[in-house]
């Protein structure tokens, strides 16, 4: 079988976990925190960022830090990861689900200023498979109606929107680094903070609610529970796992836009022929490999190509279902049909995406899935 994922390894990590362990600090906020925390604001640009044991919990973090109150309205696309929407009702917020566009999986930025009211506290896009939204529509219309902007840039590592990385323009931005993602630990996270009102908060909220990290940096000559938070920092061992990961970015994102290339190049003649469609990248956005999906027709075409794949020992996979009509929210969603979300929920396919997979491999695939519509 064909795994649909396998998480790659630099040939560093273990060399790094060493280190770590040996230490004799394996608590989080150490050498291998600082220097993953240092790489990304060099790289990004920004002001600061704390690395968290999940992307969910740098969304969590977010959502303490806009103060996020029961009746709060919060946009969020209704085809993301349950995290997205879930950081948000924790605090009691309102979820208004937005559409995806009609010829990308993503944030539909033509429906969004229609759903803005008077409690609407923030907007969260999401860059689905790193391809950008349109960040200079959702930001001036956060700048018009006084709103924030939480980027959840899961998948979004080394892309970038007119220049601009992405995770660097909303107030509040979230990456993870789960073993699905370009770059990993395994699980594990970062909140990126944009707006200086965020900078200090964002520290007491990470360390339990404590100004513990004041403290170790002498700024104050004792600590205390001065605000809500919780244990959202990793290990030693998660971040030294993570900077051998960081060493190795470029290599890494080379390997995987070829591998995305090949697989675009071998099925372009199916999407040609109007039998399926593939990504989509706006000028304004950059690819960075993060995963290969199509577009098929209907349901039951995609569970058949699914099925197929998976005879032909190739694990492919379907992506989101709609959370607007899920067990937990739909009675609680008001009712708006979000028909574009539901056609990715029922159409998409993601083929078999890391960097064990071999050249040979790839073409196999390619001919599996044309072997499979050559059928019908």
């Amino acid at each position: 079988m064909i795994p649909f994922n396998k998480p790659y390894l630099t040939g560093k990590e273990a060399h790094y976990l060493y280190q770590a362990v040996y230490s004799g600090q394996l608590s989080g906020n150490g050498k291998y925190t600082k220097k993953c925390q240092q790489y990304f604001e060099d790289a990004l640009g920004v002001k600061k960022t704390l690395l968290t044991t999940s992307c969910t919990d740098a969304l969590e973090m977010c959502a303490i830090l806009l103060n996020i109150q029961p009746g709060d309205e919060v946009i969020v696309p209704s085809y993301t990861f349950v995290s997205t929407a879930l950081a948000f009702v924790r605090q009691g917020a309102k979820i208004i689900f937005i559409d995806s566009r009609v010829d990308y999986p993503g944030f539909d930025e033509d429906q969004l200023e229609s759903l803005i009211t008077s409690k609407t506290k923030a907007i969260v896009p999401v860059h689905y498979a790193g391809i950008a939204c349109d960040m200079d529509i959702i930001m001036k219309l956060a700048d018009k109606y006084d709103l924030f902007v939480v980027e959840d840039a899961a998948q979004a590592i080394d892309s970038y929107y007119k220049g601009k990385p992405l995770g660097s323009i909303g107030h509040l931005s979230c990456l993870s680094f789960h073993e699905t993602k370009n770059i990993q630990c395994g699980e594990g996270g970062l909140l990126v903070i944009n707006d200086d009102r965020f900078v200090n908060r964002a520290e007491v909220i990470w360390e339990k609610g404590t100004n513990r990290a004041e403290f170790f940096r002498g700024e104050i000559d004792k600590y205390g529970w001065v605000d809500i938070g919780s244990s959202f920092l990793p290990s030693e061992l998660n971040a030294s796992f993570l900077y051998a990961q960081l060493e190795e970015i470029e290599s890494i994102q080379n390997q995987r836009r070829k591998l995305w290339q090949k697989y675009f190049d071998g099925l372009n003649e199916l999407m040609k022929n109007g039998i399926i469609k593939l990504p989509v990248i706006p000028d304004y956005a950059t690819n960075n490999g993060h995963m290969f999906y199509l577009i098929c027709r209907n349901k039951a075409e995609r569970n058949g190509l699914i099925d197929f794949l998976k005879d032909n020992n190739i694990h492919a996979v379907f992506h989101y279902l709609s959370l607007h009509s899920s067990k937990y929210y739909h009675s609680k969603h008001d009712g708006r049909l979000l028909p574009n979300a539901d056609k990715y929920s029922e159409t998409l396919v993601r083929l078999p995406f890391h960097l064990f997979i071999s050249s040979t491999e790839v073409e196999l695939i390619v001919e599996t899935v044309k072997n499979f519509f050559s059928n019908k």
